[in-house]
Protein backbone atom coordinates (compact mmCIF):
# COMPACT_ATOMS: atom_id res chain seq x y z
CA UNK A 1 0.00 0.00 0.00
CA UNK A 2 1.54 3.45 -1.15
CA UNK A 3 1.40 6.65 1.52
CA UNK A 4 1.88 8.86 -1.50
CA UNK A 5 4.49 11.17 -1.33
CA UNK A 6 6.34 11.77 2.35
CA UNK A 7 8.98 14.03 3.26
CA UNK A 8 10.52 13.69 6.60
CA UNK A 9 13.67 14.85 8.72
CA UNK A 10 15.77 12.53 10.52
CA UNK A 11 18.04 14.55 12.99
CA UNK A 12 21.69 13.59 13.88
CA UNK A 13 22.41 12.95 17.64
CA UNK A 14 24.81 11.24 19.56
CA UNK A 15 22.46 9.40 21.76
CA UNK A 16 19.25 8.48 20.19
CA UNK A 17 17.52 7.02 23.31
CA UNK A 18 18.57 10.33 25.36
CA UNK A 19 16.99 11.97 22.37
CA UNK A 20 13.67 10.29 22.29
CA UNK A 21 13.35 10.84 25.76
CA UNK A 22 14.04 14.59 25.53
CA UNK A 23 11.83 14.75 22.57
CA UNK A 24 9.00 12.87 24.64
CA UNK A 25 9.25 15.57 27.60
CA UNK A 26 9.89 18.64 25.59
CA UNK A 27 7.72 18.32 22.54
CA UNK A 28 4.92 15.63 23.83
CA UNK A 29 6.53 13.07 21.03
CA UNK A 30 5.47 10.18 20.84
CA UNK A 31 7.37 7.05 19.64
CA UNK A 32 6.24 5.21 16.10
CA UNK A 33 9.09 2.37 16.80
CA UNK A 34 12.35 2.60 18.10
CA UNK A 35 15.27 0.38 16.98
CA UNK A 36 17.66 1.73 19.63
CA UNK A 37 20.26 3.49 17.49
CA UNK A 38 16.98 4.99 15.96
CA UNK A 39 13.97 6.09 16.07
CA UNK A 40 10.27 6.91 14.78
CA UNK A 41 8.90 9.97 16.42
CA UNK A 42 5.96 12.08 15.84
CA UNK A 43 4.48 15.02 17.54
CA UNK A 44 0.39 15.33 16.90
CA UNK A 45 0.61 14.24 12.86
CA UNK A 46 4.38 15.28 12.40
CA UNK A 47 6.76 12.27 12.04
CA UNK A 48 10.28 12.99 12.59
CA UNK A 49 13.45 10.22 13.09
CA UNK A 50 16.34 10.43 15.40
CA UNK A 51 19.26 8.80 14.36
CA UNK A 52 22.88 8.24 15.96
CA UNK A 53 25.40 8.26 12.87
CA UNK A 54 27.69 5.24 11.95
CA UNK A 55 29.87 7.05 9.94
CA UNK A 56 27.59 6.60 6.73
CA UNK A 57 27.81 10.07 5.38
CA UNK A 58 26.33 12.57 7.99
CA UNK A 59 27.00 13.77 11.36
CA UNK A 60 25.20 15.74 14.66
CA UNK A 61 25.98 18.63 15.11
CA UNK A 62 27.77 18.19 18.86
CA UNK A 63 30.48 16.85 16.53
CA UNK A 64 30.79 19.18 13.92
CA UNK A 65 30.44 22.21 15.97
CA UNK A 66 27.48 23.52 14.06
CA UNK A 67 24.04 22.30 13.60
CA UNK A 68 23.18 20.16 10.72
CA UNK A 69 19.15 21.13 10.45
CA UNK A 70 16.84 23.79 11.07
CA UNK A 71 13.18 22.46 12.10
CA UNK A 72 10.25 24.77 11.10
CA UNK A 73 7.22 23.83 13.38
CA UNK A 74 3.75 25.18 12.27
CA UNK A 75 0.93 25.64 15.09
CA UNK A 76 -1.76 27.04 16.83
CA UNK A 77 0.33 27.86 19.95
CA UNK A 78 3.73 28.74 19.02
CA UNK A 79 4.58 30.23 22.46
CA UNK A 80 3.38 27.33 24.58
CA UNK A 81 5.39 24.79 22.41
CA UNK A 82 8.09 26.63 22.91
CA UNK A 83 7.38 27.25 26.05
CA UNK A 84 7.64 24.28 26.93
CA UNK A 85 10.85 22.86 25.37
CA UNK A 86 12.87 25.67 27.36
CA UNK A 87 11.58 24.28 30.25
CA UNK A 88 12.57 20.88 29.28
CA UNK A 89 16.33 22.25 28.73
CA UNK A 90 16.41 24.04 25.15
CA UNK A 91 18.19 27.25 24.64
CA UNK A 92 15.33 29.85 24.03
CA UNK A 93 17.61 32.96 23.68
CA UNK A 94 18.21 31.93 19.78
CA UNK A 95 15.62 33.85 18.52
CA UNK A 96 12.45 35.25 20.96
CA UNK A 97 9.21 35.15 19.89
CA UNK A 98 7.49 38.17 18.61
CA UNK A 99 5.09 39.07 15.36
CA UNK A 100 6.55 39.27 12.06
CA UNK A 101 5.10 41.05 8.59
CA UNK A 102 4.84 38.42 5.65
CA UNK A 103 3.48 37.82 2.44
CA UNK A 104 0.22 36.15 4.89
CA UNK A 105 -0.39 38.86 7.23
CA UNK A 106 0.91 39.04 10.61
CA UNK A 107 2.85 35.68 11.53
CA UNK A 108 4.28 34.66 15.52
CA UNK A 109 7.81 33.37 15.58
CA UNK A 110 10.73 32.40 17.63
CA UNK A 111 12.88 29.67 18.28
CA UNK A 112 15.22 27.58 19.80
CA UNK A 113 18.04 25.26 19.93
CA UNK A 114 17.49 22.00 21.29
CA UNK A 115 20.30 20.07 23.89
CA UNK A 116 21.72 18.28 20.59
CA UNK A 117 22.09 21.15 18.79
CA UNK A 118 19.13 21.47 16.55
CA UNK A 119 17.63 24.77 15.72
CA UNK A 120 13.77 24.90 15.71
CA UNK A 121 11.97 27.98 14.29
CA UNK A 122 8.31 27.60 15.76
CA UNK A 123 5.59 29.72 13.91
CA UNK A 124 1.38 30.09 14.27
CA UNK A 125 1.26 30.13 10.47
CA UNK A 126 2.41 28.19 7.64
CA UNK A 127 3.95 29.47 4.37
CA UNK A 128 3.58 25.83 2.48
CA UNK A 129 0.98 27.42 0.76
CA UNK A 130 0.32 29.89 -2.24
CA UNK A 131 0.32 34.03 -1.76
CA UNK A 132 -0.85 36.26 -4.17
Amino acid sequence: MSNGLVISVMLAVADAPAAVAWYKKALGATELWNLGGVAGLQVPGAAFFVGEPANNGWESPAKLGITSARIEVFCDDPDTFITRAVEAGANGSFDNIKNHEALWGIHRQGGFVDPFGHIWLVGDKSPLNTYP
